[in-house]
Order: C-alpha cells, then sequence, then structure tokens
C-alpha cells in the first residue's frame, strides 16, 4: 500500500469513527428524550426537551456534514495522476506535506506527519490548481511546493 492509499485509508477510518460517535449521540439523545416526555410537566421539564431538541438539530447538522466530507473521499480517484494540485493529491512543501481531501488535521504516519486538508480551507484553496516549484503564501508564511503526487 502506498503512502497516499494509507492517508485515504486513514481519513475515511477517522470519518467513519466521527460517524459512529454522532450516531450513537443521536440514540443517547432521542432515549433521553423519550424519557423525558414520560417525566412530569412544567417549566424545567420544557426546558430539557428544548435543549434536547436543540442538541438534536446540532447532531443532524454534524451528521450531514459528515456524510458529505465521506462522499468526497470516496470520490478520489488516487489512480490518476496529475502535475496539477487536485482532490486527492500528496503535496511535499517546504512547511510541511498535506493531503488535499477532507479537514481531518494531521495524521502521523511512520516518521512522518501528513495534514489533511479540504479544497475548501484557506490552505487548501491556495494550493489547489498549483504544481511542483510554486509558491503560495498565507499570512506571513510563504509554501514552496517542492513535490505534487
Amino acid at each position: 500500500m502506498n503512502i497516499k492509499e494509507s492517508i485515504l485509508n486513514r481519513c475515511i477510518n477517522a470519518v467513519d469513527d466521527k460517524l459512529e460517535t454522532i450516531r450513537t449521540f443521536i440514540q443517547n439523545n432521542k432515549a433521553s428524550l423519550d424519557q423525558e416526555s414520560k417525566s412530569s410537566a412544567g417549566d424545567k421539564h420544557e426546558t430539557g426537551r428544548a435543549m434536547l431538541h436543540l442538541e438534536m438539530e446540532k447532531s443532524a447538522r454534524q451528521l450531514s456534514e459528515t456524510l458529505k466530507m465521506k462522499e468526497i473521499l470516496y470520490r478520489i480517484d488516487l489512480g490518476h495522476a496529475s502535475e496539477k494540485i487536485k482532490l486527492g493529491s500528496l503535496i511535499e512543501t517546504d512547511q510541511g506535506d498535506f493531503f488535499l481531501s477532507v479537514s481531518i488535521g494531521p495524521l502521523k504516519i511512520g516518521d512522518n506527519t501528513y495534514f489533511a486538508v479540504s479544497t475548501d480551507s484557506p490552505v487548501g484553496r491556495l494550493l489547489l490548481g498549483k504544481e511542483t516549484g510554486a509558491t503560495i503564501a498565507m499570512g506571513p508564511r510563504k509554501f514552496n511546493i517542492l513535490n505534487v503526487h
């Protein structure tokens, strides 16, 4: 398995773990909401139900966003090489190595750390479409692109 496959698999596992956590949270909140419904009425009861509904809405948004992340990961085609940075590119820079996919953050593989970043992130937007030898600037920091895989 090559490094890009390893990074992609780690990203998929991270998203799957996040989906499992969100789904468990939603199930627990549903159970709490059912229990709250059986509780006695009153202001405290209504406040508890309102708070649970807000948590459920927040969880539903997180679930939707995480499912979109999973879709993006499954669209990555590692078999198609490109000199220009695109979704699925592994980018070596003098400031660190990036994998353009979804925002997972740093992934330690072997002795190296790779930053899984989204095409919608500030650094992802700057990298998209660039080639080896290009330089991007993010605030005072400059990133020299050393290699694109």
